[in-house]
């Protein structure tokens, strides 16, 4: 081996060393956390679990940074112009999948800008009405709307949010004329549902779950695969006999790039204490179960929601105004 052949294998082996040694001292300094949505929400609460245990387990401060604005965008943008190298992740719930269809000049690519790494949580939505219209089944709902066309209203946290899109596919499953009635928030919307200003909703479960256990509205029909565990007697919407199934979800991005040992560090501490049975009752009182996966399944996923609400958008004509 000549002289420059020695030195280029020697600076070739120093390189790989480095880079085992950099992934096993990861992280050796604090690591932020970005939110995309105010404190308090889904999101917020999975980012400050992930931020307790990951701080525990890498003896480093791992800080929670919410930012806000313009349907989750702002935040996603900051985590995706990051730099990559681990000391900073996000947070992505499942309206980063919506994003695209809703708005065509985001400033960063869904898919491309970032790393995804793994989905921690995931739960079921919600189908309810008011108590006193006269629909205790799916079958009777859609029944009862097609009987009286354009007279049942459906509730939303506001055009192209995630309530939206999910009564719009629900509407359009069931081929049933009814009217979306869009509110600022899912507070508002669900102070009138329960009310009865409003006819039904698909909400998130966290939402709704409180109000369907004290009887203040009724439950027709879960929307995942398989029955959610705290309403064992509600039937989901495939079992109704509907092509329909949709999911609040949550996940661990970082941004495009991240080095391959980061990933796997971050992959394999994550998939250990969603599985802590602390964690398992956190996240059932947010309506959801923990579910992780590797990263290629996670962002197969992700693909696969953004076109199915791609489709909804246009489908039902949804515009940002």
């Amino acid at each position: 081996m000549n002289r420059v052949s020695r030195l280029l294998f020697s600076g070739l082996t120093i390189g790989i060393a480095a880079g085992a040694a950099n992934a096993q001292e990861y992280p050796v300094k604090p690591v932020r956390i970005i939110v995309p949505y105010t404190a308090g929400g889904g999101s917020d609460l999975l980012g400050r679990l992930a931020a307790k245990k990951l701080g525990e387990a890498f003896g480093q401060q791992v800080i929670v940074e919410n930012r806000p604005g313009a349907g989750g965008n702002i935040g996603a943008d900051a985590i995706a112009k990051a730099a990559a190298d681990g000391y900073t992740l996000g947070i992505v719930p499942s309206t980063h999948a919506i994003a695209p269809g809703l708005y065509p000049r985001l400033p960063f690519d869904p898919i491309r800008d970032f790393t995804f790494i793994t989905l921690i949580a995931s739960g079921p939505n919600i189908l309810v009405c008011h108590p006193s219209l006269p629909a205790k089944s799916v079958k009777e709902l859609i029944a009862l709307a097609k009987r009286r066309p354009g007279e049942l209203t459906f509730a939303s946290a506001g055009v192209g949010t995630s309530t939206h899109l999910f009564g719009e596919y629900f509407k359009g499953v069931a081929g049933i004329d009814v009217v979306h009635i869009p509110y600022k928030g899912s507070s508002q919307a669900e102070v009138d549902l329960v009310g009865g200003q409003v006819s039904f909703m698909i909400d998130s479960m966290p939402s709704a779950l409180p109000r369907v256990q004290a009887g203040r509205l009724r439950a027709l029909a879960t929307t995942g695969k398989k029955r959610f565990a705290a309403l064992p007697d509600v039937p989901t919407l495939l079992e109704a006999g509907l092509a329909y199934e949709t999911t609040s979800w949550w996940g661990i991005v970082g941004p495009a790039g991240l080095p391959q040992p980061v990933v796997n560090k971050l992959l394999a501490e994550i998939t250990r204490f969603m599985a802590l049975p602390d964690v398992k009752q956190f996240v059932a009182t947010q309506g959801a179960e923990p579910a992780t996966g590797t990263p290629q399944q996670f962002q197969e996923y992700v693909k696969q929601e953004t076109a199915l609400y791609a489709k909804i958008i246009k489908t039902a004509n949804i515009h940002l105004e």
